[in-house]
């Protein structure tokens, strides 16, 4: 059996109900009200459907059938009495795995770093500073030391809680920088940051060397856009540290990530990146990571094409499920500009936007060029959802 953690959005359980074949209205009818937490079940014996149907005149939930599927939802405590196997009928054992293993694992209290746990009980704002000459953003603005530190305190006024360095650029068509020259462009940076103000700082890179001299220099974590698979070294030398790490969803080699030449996802976004990411978490903990460290990343705009980002947006809820600290870069992303037609630099309302949604969703770090929209938006969609 496979069970699969619905977003809690109507919509998408009655597209699930039509592509079971129910005609549109009675799958918009069937889906009224469903929820706040849904589970779909495939591969369900017809014994075990008839179990749970006689199990479930006690236990209330809402449940929707067919041959061999089930869509079970209701409130988070009832659909957890049924992931307990050793208070249900022997028949439902194996059914009731599969619904534990899907239902979301607690949200993370905070996101433990290498100078410190960074709290998570109100959204994290990480301000990008562009230590580049070929930023997609802001075309090298930044590239010099003086001018990444006075823009990064000033995304710290604007409304940054922490700030994350970059000397490399992952836009479309980037070619790979030397770890003499990255290294060169970040570390004076951290190190005037760390004496400049106290937010936590992150090192973007790839490179493990560039990782140990980031974190010497005063960085709290690393955010690794390959998600430990390009540098054998990484995983080690954020362990050695005891280091918080960004583990983002990508694929390929450095010249293909933001490219659509990986963007193939026939079991579905939401569930394909989920599971790719479980896979760089459990490559995290091979090497030594804590696992209270590690905070996993979708990759927004990474081998997904401006569809998929949207799909993968309205169902990020299942890579939240992972109960892991969940950051995400919408910022300024292509696919908000095929939404609103706009340039780069014109994007941070979308941006905005995107991040509230990407909260409601189970987000809580955010990685932005402006703060000062998101802040905002942020502020209304914590006080509204909670932590």
């Amino acid at each position: 059996m496979r069970a699969e953690l619905l977003p809690v959005h109507r919509r998408v359980a009655a597209e699930l109900l039509r592509r079971h074949g129910w005609d549109a209205d009675r799958a918009e009818s069937a889906t009224d009200g469903l929820g706040p937490v849904a589970i779909h079940v495939t591969g369900v014996p017809a014994p075990v459907l008839e179990a749970l149907v006689g199990w479930n005149l006690k236990m209330g939930l809402d449940l929707l059938t067919g041959d061999d599927w089930v869509l079970l939802a209701g409130t988070a405590a009832r659909v957890g009495a049924l992931a307990r196997p050793w208070t249900i009928p022997p028949a439902l054992a194996e059914l009731a795995t599969a619904v534990g293993l899907a239902l979301p694992a607690p949200p993370p209290a905070a996101w433990a770093t290498a100078r410190g746990a960074i709290p998570l009980d109100r959204p994290v704002i990480a301000g990008i500073v562009n230590v580049t000459p070929d930023s997609f953003s802001d075309g090298g603005a930044h590239a010099t030391t003086d001018a990444a530190v006075a823009h990064a305190l000033a995304l710290v006024e604007q409304g940054a809680t922490m700030l994350d360095v970059g000397g490399e650029s992952t836009r479309p068509g980037a070619t790979p920088v030397p770890a003499e020259e990255e290294l060169r462009r970040v570390v004076p940076v951290i190190e005037a940051l760390g004496r400049r103000t106290a937010v936590p700082l992150s090192v973007d890179t790839t490179k493990a060397a560039v990782a140990r001299a980031a974190l010497d220099a005063g960085a709290w974590a690393v955010n690794d856009v390959s998600g430990l698979r390009f540098d054998p070294a990484m995983g080690a030398t954020v362990a050695a540290a005891g280091a918080g790490v960004v583990l983002m969803h990508s694929r390929g080699a450095f010249p293909e990530l933001a490219s659509y030449a990986h963007a193939a996802y026939p079991d579905g976004v939401a569930a394909t990146v989920a599971g790719e990411l479980a896979a760089a978490a459990a490559r995290a903990d091979a090497a030594g990571i804590r696992a209270e460290a590690v905070a996993l990343d979708p990759g927004f705009g990474f081998a997904k094409t401006p569809e998929q980002n949207i799909v993968l947006l309205d169902h990020l809820a299942v890579v939240a499920a992972l109960g892991r600290p969940l950051y995400v870069g919408l910022s300024r992303k292509r696919f908000l500009g095929e939404l609103t037609g706009r340039a780069a630099a014109e994007r941070d309302a979308a941006t905005a936007a995107a991040c509230a949604l990407a909260h409601d969703r189970g987000a809580r770090l955010f990685r932005v060029h402006a703060p000062a929209a998101v802040r905002d938006a942020l502020a209304v969609a914590h006080a509204l959802g909670g932590p």
